[in-house]
């Protein structure tokens, strides 16, 4: 009887670990594909873009140029939505004076394909380079910013290119990690099929870097953004947030503008020239 049980309970528990190891990437990625809003809806100038990456994927994002501005920022949203759920970072980076370009991943809004981590990797790539060949973007005038999932690919792109800034929200230090932490019954370093190590990035990054966690955070434990900045070469900035993990921007709108927008005045470098 007890021998039966065991086998069954065995039998549950390998079938568990099966039907997450096959599930991971719903559990990951959470894409919306219909756009609820535009800049243009909040007052902003945009235009709309549309980049290739090198896999022969299409990504729509939003460009918002600022009257001489300070400097550009390239935004890598998180896990959940679409660019359309943003658009108050670009009222807030604009009121700082900075270019944004906002964009999404393969499989999100108007982006074709399927999200995945190499993936989401290319898609950086291929923004990166629109903003310093379309856009004639000196690279030391970039900063960019990743919040949650869009961290670990900021900070990715940052470890191999030379960009003005690094900035994080809410962001983990890695995936595994973090399933550790939500699954503690699982074999999380065994089944995962997913690294986005933003710790091992940071420490190849040479950028100034700004980080921004809550000790609410209901997703991303507090101690994954200390962690992060204990890591990060200087200079740096921690800013402590208030709220959960998907309202904390809200409840911090103006100590988060204030400190990010000192940090970003003065560690980016006077742009030689505007872009178009």
């Amino acid at each position: 009887m007890l021998l039966n049980l065991f086998i069954f309970i065995a039998a549950a528990y390998l079938a568990l670990v099966l039907l997450i190891y096959l599930s991971q990437s719903r559990l990951v990625y959470f894409p919306d594909k219909q756009l609820s809003n535009t800049p243009g809806m909040f007052g902003l100038d945009y235009s709309s873009v549309s980049i290739a990456t090198d896999d022969g994927e299409t990504l729509h994002g939003w460009w918002v140029p600022v009257p001489d501005a300070k400097g550009t920022v390239l935004f890598f949203h998180g896990n959940a939505g679409n660019i359309s759920h943003r658009i108050n970072y670009l009222t807030m980076f604009k009121r700082l004076g900075y270019n944004t370009l906002l964009f999404d991943y393969r499989g999100y809004g108007q982006s074709s394909g399927t999200p995945s981590e190499s993936g989401t990797y290319l898609d950086a790539q291929a923004v990166w380079r629109h903003l310093i060949e379309t856009q004639m973007i000196a690279p030391e005038q970039i900063a960019l910013f990743g919040e949650s999932l869009g961290g670990p690919i900021a900070a990715w792109l940052a470890a191999r290119e030379k960009p003005g800034l690094l900035a994080l929200a809410s962001t983990f230090t890695s995936v595994p990690d973090l399933a550790t932490q939500i699954y503690p019954f699982l074999p999380v370093h065994w089944i995962s099929r997913f690294e986005y190590n933003t710790l091992e990035s940071l420490h190849s990054v040479t950028c100034p870097v700004f980080i921004a966690h809550s000790p609410q955070d209901e997703i991303v434990p507090f101690q994954h953004g200390q962690r992060l900045f204990h890591e990060a070469s200087d200079p740096k900035h921690f800013l402590t947030l208030q709220g959960g993990h998907n309202n904390g921007f809200v409840f911090m709108q103006p100590e988060w503008q204030k400190a990010l927008g000192t940090f970003m005045d003065q560690h980016l470098n006077s742009p030689l020239k505007f872009s178009r």
